[in-house]
C-alpha cells in the first residue's frame, strides 16, 4: 500500500499460501488476474477502480473504499464474502436481489454514497428484515442525494407518496381514463347528435345578434314550409300547387327547391325563415318522428317563438294524440296548446274548400 504502482501486470507469481493482500492507495486503475485466487482478505481502497470483476472463491473480506464503483461486485465471483466496504464510491443504490445474492454477508459498509432514493430502493430498505444489522453506519451515514425533494435526508426516514412512486402507472391510468372519456363522448355525441347540437347552438347564438325581423325589402317568401319528407307528396302536389296557383299566387319556400346548394342546411333554414312572412308547419306522425323537424323546431324557429309574433301556422295533416308527441317536441306541444291550428279534412268536399280564397289562412300577413 501507499505506492505509485499505477498499473499491475496480468500475471504475477505469489506464494501459494498467500491469504492477505493490501494494495490500497497505489493508484491502480484496474485489477487483473495478477491478484491470486487464494486470498481471503483483499484491500484495494483509495484507488481509481471503476469495477471489480475478479473471481476469488475464498475471499471473505473485501475493502473497496474511495474508488469509483457504481454497483456492487458480482456475488457469484466472491461467493464466500463475509464483509465488504464500498463506502465513498459512486454507488447510488442496490437492489434486493443484489443484496441477497451475498449469502454469507454479515457486514456491508455502503455509507457515504450518493443514493438515489427511488421507490424501489426505499421499498427494499424499509421492508428488508435485518438490514440494519448488516449495514455499517446505518442510518446516519446513508443519505439521499436525489430526488431534490428529499436531498440530505436519511434513507431510512424518507417516505415517498403514491404519486411519486407510481408516476408511470398514474400517467398510464390517466391517459387511459382520458381516452375512455373521449371515446364515450364520441360515442354518445354520435348517438345523440352532439356535434349537430353544438353547431346549431352556434348558429342560434349568431342569429341572436341579428335584427328581430328582416327589413321588408328582404322578405322574399310568403311562407317557409317545414314538413317531413314522408309528407312531401301532399305538400308538393296538393298544398303547393293550390297556393302557388292561387290568385294572387303565394310564394312558398321549400327546402328541396329553394335552399342554396353548398350552403350549410342550418344557415339555409334560418335565412329562409327570416326572409319569409310566416312559417308553416305540416304536422303528422312522420313530422314528430323526424329528427330534422325536431332540429328545425328547437334551433331554427326559436326566433319566431321567442319574439311572440303571430308568424306560425300549423296544419294538422292527420290526427296526432298529444301523448304521442315525443318529449323532445316540447315547443310543438306548447304551440298546439296555445294556437289554433288547421286540420286537413278527410272528406273530399271539405278538402276542396280547404284552400278557398274567402277562408284563406295565409293571406293575413
Amino acid at each position: 500500500s501507499e505506492n505509485n504502482f499505477g498499473e499491475i501486470p496480468d500475471v504475477c507469481e505469489w506464494p501459494e499460501n498467500l491469504k492477505y493482500l493490501n494494495l490500497s492507495s497505489t493508484q491502480i486503475p484496474k485489477l487483473t488476474t495478477c491478484i491470486p485466487s487464494t486470498l481471503e482478505v483483499l484491500d484495494v481502497s483509495a484507488n481509481n477502480l471503476q469495477d471489480f470483476g475478479l473471481q476469488l472463491p475464498f475471499l471473505k473480506e473485501l475493502y473497496l473504499t474511495k474508488n469509483h464503483l457504481k454497483t456492487l461486485p458480482e456475488a457469484a465471483d466472491i461467493p464466500n464474502l463475509v464483509a465488504m466496504s464500498i463506502s465513498r464510491n459512486k454507488l447510488n443504490s442496490f437492489s434486493k436481489e443484489e443484496f441477497e445474492s451475498f449469502k454469507q454477508m454479515e457486514l456491508l459498509d455502503a455509507s457515504t454514497n450518493n443514493f438515489i432514493c427511488s421507490c424501489e430502493f426505499l421499498s427494499f430498505i424499509h421492508h428488508e428484515a435485518g438490514i440494519a444489522q448488516v449495514l455499517v453506519g446505518w442510518p446516519e451515514s446513508y443519505i439521499c442525494d436525489s430526488p431534490l425533494t428529499v436531498r440530505g435526508a436519511q434513507v431510512g426516514s424518507v417516505r415517498l407518496s403514491l404519486m411519486e412512486c407510481h408516476q408511470s402507472l398514474l400517467v398510464s391510468l390517466i391517459c387511459t381514463l382520458v381516452f375512455l372519456f373521449i371515446l364515450i363522448l364520441v360515442v354518445v355525441g354520435y348517438k345523440y347528435h352532439a356535434v349537430w347540437y353544438m353547431r346549431m347552438t352556434w348558429a342560434w347564438l349568431q342569429a341572436k345578434r341579428k335584427p328581430k325581423r328582416a327589413p321588408t325589402k328582404d322578405i322574399c317568401y310568403d311562407a317557409f314550409v317545414s314538413y317531413s319528407e314522408n309528407d312531401s307528396n301532399w305538400v308538393e302536389n296538393i298544398m303547393v300547387q293550390q297556393l302557388e296557383q292561387a290568385c294572387p299566387p303565394f310564394r312558398l319556400c321549400l327546402h328541396k327547391r329553394d335552399f342554396v346548394p353548398g350552403k350549410w342546411i342550418v344557415d339555409n333554414i334560418i335565412d329562409s325563415i327570416e326572409k319569409s312572412h310566416k312559417t308553416l308547419f305540416v304536422l303528422s306522425e312522420h313530422f314528430v318522428q323526424s329528427e330534422w323537424c325536431k332540429y328545425e323546431l328547437d334551433f331554427s324557429h326559436f326566433r319566431l317563438f321567442d319574439e311572440n309574433n303571430d308568424v306560425v301556422i300549423l296544419i294538422l295533416l292527420e290526427p296526432i294524440q298529444s301523448h304521442a308527441i315525443p318529449k323532445r317536441f316540447c315547443k310543438l306541444r306548447k304551440i298546439m296548446n296555445t294556437k289554433t291550428y288547421l286540420e286537413w279534412p278527410p272528406d273530399e268536399e271539405q278538402q276542396q274548400m280547404f284552400f278557398m280564397p274567402d277562408e284563406n289562412w295565409l293571406s293575413c300577413v
